[in-house]
């Protein structure tokens, strides 16, 4: 129309990443995207605990026993997104019947279950010298607990059927049950009188910390955050193989493999 060019690309060029909802089209993307994720989680974790462990100040109330925040925070933190994430993926499989999304779904439950593991042993270990006790019934490690046996539960339903299409159905409907729990989590400072303490950060309102206790956190929690990526692809890499075994382009992809 005279020199105007309109700003939305062709329908062709909209609709040509849905291409990779196919495991035959991702599988070759996550060998692109994997050394990179695995070079960022390397590269964030080695500075987040450089900034965390050497350069952040002591707390003057708890001393240097703070510093396990970098590795407790960003593990609590990714124990909820990504069971978010898995149930997100897990009820899109379920609604649309897409292969892809229920084999990510069953990919990032051991690495959330990981997670959840890590900020429950990071907190006990936090909570002996804070609280004077390795355990209690507080209402966000309760909560959190029960967290890590929402992923169990997931991975043992689904490894106890056979049917893989059978199995991501029943997963998919305890993931999407178990999702009320993670606001729980999240709110259970406000909701009830815990022994947590508040969020040092929010979107809402400035840190409560030191700018070098800040930068450490969020270092780590990019890592962790790209560790999360390259393990669940590395982990979907597997499952693709192991459930598209009988189609061609896995046959022939096998063979081409020294």
């Amino acid at each position: 129309m005279n020199g105007i060019t309109t700003s939305l690309p062709p329908a062709t060029e909209r609709l040509r990443w849905f291409r990779f909802a196919a495991p035959q089209a991702f599988y070759p993307l996550i060998g692109r995207i994997l050394p990179w994720a695995v070079g960022v989680s390397l590269l964030l974790m080695v500075t987040g605990l450089a900034v965390g462990l050497l350069f952040a100040p002591t707390d003057f109330q708890q001393g240097d026993a703070y510093r396990i925040i970098f590795v407790h925070v960003p593990a609590a933190w990714m124990s909820m997104l990504i069971y978010v994430v898995m149930a997100g993926w897990a009820g899109m499989g379920l609604v649309l019947n897409t292969r892809l999304s229920s084999m990510m779904a069953t990919a990032l439950a051991p690495t959330g279950a990981l997670m959840t593991f890590i900020a429950l042993w990071t907190g006990a270990l936090w909570g002996k010298p804070t609280w004077g006790a390795w355990w209690v019934w507080d209402a966000r490690l309760t909560s959190e607990l029960l967290l890590l046996f929402l992923y169990l539960g997931f991975m043992a339903l689904q490894g106890a059927i056979e049917d893989p299409r059978r199995a991501d159905r029943a997963g998919a409907i305890i993931a999407l049950v178990g999702v009320v729990n993670v606001p729980i989590i999240y709110y259970s400072v406000q909701w009830w009188n815990t022994l947590h303490q508040g969020s040092s950060v929010s979107v809402t309102r400035a840190p409560s910390m030191a700018s070098e206790m800040l930068l450490g956190m969020l270092l780590m929690v990019g890592a962790f955050w790209a560790y999360a990526i390259a393990a669940a692809l590395h982990r979907l890499r597997s499952i693709i193989l192991e459930r598209e075994k009988a189609t061609d382009w896995v046959q022939r992809l096998v063979q081409e493999t020294p």
